[in-house]
């Protein structure tokens, strides 16, 4: 019986388990696929706090060390239900089963991708799901925005400020972001709209070198040379095995605000992107981690 079971792995899992440990909890963590999330997958970090520049994983592979260095057990396995009670609970992986008094969900959440050959293969090397995070790179240099809705008009219109030229790609014919931000959009000089219209093709060996567009309307294809393109399509949640206990929203993330406590059964905490909030990045998924698990130590005092 452990005192807390954290679902995933990434800096919000990784943060709640140092902390945890600090006050003498006993932690598993549980991970499917990759320690440390989607940080891994971003090749140069320039934004995290005492890390002047890094890679992903060089500051995943520090958390994991430090979670493992105080404590935390970690298991490679998938949760795929949670049952019980406060102080009794039941997470059910695909290679078995573990007993907490308390569990903390932190299973992020993932960029939609494009589902193009040879995307996977080009993230990090011009295909990028984040301005916030890559687009310093990009300064004075020509890039695509793919996407219509709020994020990718709020991406065109920070790229457009150090990029040399921006091209939003809609694959309708109008955007589905606020008409404001299509207003501001338009009034920016350097910014072309091309609607109607989807990425069917990435060019480039090793780096990305271009795209190809197919017009949706005209059924014609064309090249574009792009040094890079930001993919803005929405994000997924993998909440799904865990909504006969908490609840979630349209998108189906966890509802639950920055105490980190979602409309669950009592004993159950939520940390990091895959909670509805409205900015992720990866210090703010850190932070959730921290307030996720002190709010479970203190509760598990409560109970004894």
């Amino acid at each position: 019986m452990y005192d807390i079971i954290i679902i995933g792995a990434g800096p919000a899992g990784l943060t709640a388990a140092i902390y945890a440990r600090r006050a003498e909890k006993s932690v598993l963590l549980l991970e499917k696929a990759t320690f440390g999330g989607q940080i891994t997958h971003s090749p140069l970090v320039e934004n995290y706090p005492g890390f002047p520049t890094a890679s992903g994983n060089e500051i995943a592979e520090k958390m994991v060390e430090q979670a493992l260095t105080q404590g935390a057990e970690i298991e490679l396995d998938t949760a795929v239900s949670i049952s019980g009670e406060a102080g009794n609970f039941t997470v059910t992986g695909k290679a078995g089963s573990y007993a907490g008094k308390t569990v903390i969900i932190a299973t992020g959440s993932r960029h939609r991708t494009l589902g193009l050959d040879r995307e996977e293969e080009l993230t990090g090397e011009g295909v990028s799901y984040c301005a916030v995070c890559d687009g310093a790179f990009y300064k004075d240099k020509t890039v695509a925005v793919i996407g219509g809705g709020n994020s990718a008009l709020q991406e065109a219109i920070s790229l457009s400020n150090g990029c040399k030229k921006v091209y939003v790609i809609q694959n309708l014919p109008f955007f589905t972001g606020e008409e404001k931000l299509a207003q501001e959009l338009a009034r920016k000089s350097n910014v072309e709209i091309i609607l109607s219209t989807v990425v069917c093709e990435l060019l480039g060996e090793r780096q990305l070198s271009a795209i190809v567009l197919k017009n949706e309307e005209t059924g014609t294809n064309s090249e574009l040379t792009v040094d890079g393109i930001f993919v803005a399509i929405g994000q997924v949640a993998d909440n799904e095995p865990f909504a006969e206990m908490v609840s979630l929203n349209e998108n189906g993330y966890i509802i639950s605000g920055e105490d980190c406590l979602p409309n669950s059964k009592a004993g159950i905490f939520v940390a990091g992107d895959c909670r509805t909030k409205t900015i992720r990045q990866v210090t703010t998924a850190t932070a959730d981690g921290a307030v996720a698990a002190l709010t479970a130590c203190r509760f598990i005092e409560q109970i004894g």
